[in-house]
């Protein structure tokens, strides 16, 4: 297995990060402690998850996922050796989290990570991750529409700040990050913890792969001059990239044939580069979606590639991708299928 430092810590993160938000919904307590068993055998020393998983969200579901990942660590008795990161989720109106909408206010921060700890049958977390800004932003929609101002009130960065300073003076919280956040968002919390002294920030979680590379574009940059990494999510968009829903196919019993959470992966334009993507992946002799992992395991402003799996043999492919080393040819012909049809999922 092949490892990254997390930001500017002592961490050293493998490539491939074990993505836990299916257990406890599409797989069950047995099938996560396999993926989990396996991973570790194969090198892999970082788990993400959330106290808003399994997904999709709901309130029977909410932190079955931490609870799994729990019994997982006291069945083992293995916590120190694995990098854990989880999430407190951000402005929402899902009220079952804490009584109310959750916020990134001292009230939600603190009851979440208690919640956390005891779901997970630990004293700390590695990571802990502000799931999606407070700040009113569309984010999970998709588009590249401008930018639209939401005048609605939102918690200080500075006032979130100071919150998980606190948390992390206590010994429950290691280090900190984002998730789903902006070049904008990531600019101020990096200048209000230099400026106070505050926790910095040591990477940020968002969407990455064939489908979707605007993260090159604003906030890739940062994992240069600010050691601010990215944890890549969604490298084979939502399991598009594999081609299994090519042509309107619906497997039975995949993410969006049970939920119909695949809408911005289905466009024409979508379509087309997938097909496009498949057919180079069939030219060359490779697994589309081990060829989708391996595109984003080579970018060099990233941390980590969280990957995820329903099945023992999708987990397989998915971790195995580290040791697949694209050419220099296959670079060039992404880039022309890029070319052609810029960011169609973005």
């Amino acid at each position: 297995m092949e490892y990254r430092k997390l930001g500017n810590t002592d961490i050293d993160v493998s490539v491939i990060c074990l993505g836990t938000m299916t257990w406890g919904q599409q797989n069950t307590e047995e099938e996560g402690h396999e993926q989990m068993d396996y991973s570790v055998d194969q090198g892999v020393n970082f788990f993400d998850t959330a106290e808003l998983y399994a997904i999709p969200p709901k309130k029977e579901t909410q932190g079955r996922t931490e609870e799994i990942i729990g019994t997982w660590f006291k069945k083992n008795n293995n916590r120190d050796k694995i990098i854990l990161a989880t999430k407190v989720a951000g402005r929402s109106g899902m009220k079952w989290f804490r009584g109310g909408e959750t916020r990134l206010d001292k009230k939600n921060i603190e009851l979440a990570i208690e919640g956390s700890l005891k779901r997970l049958q630990t004293d700390y977390v590695d990571l802990y991750q502000l799931h999606w800004p407070d700040r009113p932003l569309n984010i999970f929609g998709g588009g590249l529409g401008a930018y639209k101002h939401y005048d609605l009130e939102s918690i200080e960065i500075s006032e979130t700040l100071d919150v998980l300073s606190e948390i992390v003076k206590t010994g429950k919280v290691r280090h900190i990050a984002l998730s789903n956040e902006t070049p904008w968002g990531l600019s101020e919390f990096i200048n209000k913890s230099e400026t106070k002294n505050l926790p910095r920030v040591q990477s940020v979680q968002n969407a990455y792969n064939l489908l979707n590379r605007t993260y090159e574009y604003g906030m890739s940059e940062f994992a240069h001059r600010s050691s601010v990494g990215l944890l890549a999510y969604s490298p084979l968009a939502q399991g598009y990239l594999s081609g299994k829903y090519l042509n309107g196919a619906m497997p039975e019993g995949s993410r969006t044939q049970l939920f119909g959470r695949g809408q911005r992966y289905e466009t024409p334009a979508a379509e087309n580069s997938i097909k496009a993507y498949v057919d180079y992946a069939k030219k060359i002799g490779m697994d589309p979606s081990v060829m989708a992992n391996a595109f984003v395991n080579s970018r060099e402003f990233v941390t980590s590639n969280i990957i995820g799996a329903t099945t023992m043999e999708q987990l397989k492919l998915a971790v195995g991708s580290w040791e697949v080393k694209l050419s220099e040819e296959d670079f060039k012909e992404f880039d022309m299928i890029h070319s052609a049809c810029p960011n169609p999922c973005p």
